[in-house]
């Protein structure tokens, strides 16, 4: 299966306009952004889980990047709110699922093979410090290595921001809105744009919060290959 899956060309997906697609687990919905495989694959997704509802016990070979959306999300390793910011690198394991029910934005397979980190932040009690760059912009890192940077960005009203991306971006707005290249990013909206690009954004009269990931996509062709050849 192949969603957005040409990495050259920008893409803007209005996740809420999307239907939600059965998962093997039921109880457990996805709203594809791109991906490159089948059920084992290189992806970006809304994932809805129902109250009580819960996948089998797994391991990440490729990795798992995740923010929660709505709800409270579950594992193992504890409880996760609306928030929460969490990275799972590959060769973990877990039991994920939601007794009350949870919404997350999900990236599998998108880590490189070494690492080894564990991250596990709660977004909502981070206040970040003003961007370097760019005013009446706040910024929280959330996580940074040689390959990739995430952070939290909030927006105050037409607050603007212009990022070179050699290695591409993609962001997902949490909270207001923002303008890109002719195109209104609301709540749940998602971009992504090539490799040796620009974001060009402004928040619209309410400001923005969202969720910003600079510097992988030089990697995507290979992630595909460890993907395709274990």
């Amino acid at each position: 299966m192949k969603i957005a899956a040409d990495f050259s060309k920008r893409v803007v997906v209005h996740s809420e306009s999307l239907e939600w697609i059965a998962s093997p687990m039921a109880g457990v919905d996805r709203r594809p952004l791109d991906r490159v495989g089948d059920e084992v694959a290189r992806a970006t997704s809304i994932v809805r889980y129902a109250p009580n509802s819960h996948f089998s016990a797994h391991t990440h070979t490729g990795g798992e990047e995740f923010i929660v959306l709505e709800g409270v999300f579950q594992d193992e390793h504890g409880d996760f709110p609306k928030g929460s910011y969490i990275r799972n690198p590959p060769e973990s394991k877990h039991t994920p699922g939601s007794e009350s029910g949870c919404v997350i934005f999900v990236k599998l397979w998108q880590f490189q093979p070494e690492d080894r980190e564990h991250v596990r932040l709660q977004t909502n009690t981070m206040q970040g410090v003003p961007h370097p760059e760019f005013s009446d912009v706040n910024v929280a890192p959330l996580y940074k290595d040689a390959f990739e940077e995430v952070s939290l960005m909030h927006f105050k009203a037409n607050a603007e921001i212009a990022i070179n991306a050699p290695g591409g971006a993609e962001l997902l707005v949490l909270e207001g809105s923002l303008e890109e290249q002719g195109d209104t990013l609301v709540k749940n909206s998602w971009l992504r744009v090539p490799i040796n690009s620009m974001v060009n954004a402004k928040a619209g009269s309410e400001g923005a919060k969202v969720w910003l990931k600079t510097g992988h996509l030089t990697d995507a062709d290979k992630q595909i290959h460890r993907l395709e050849n274990p």
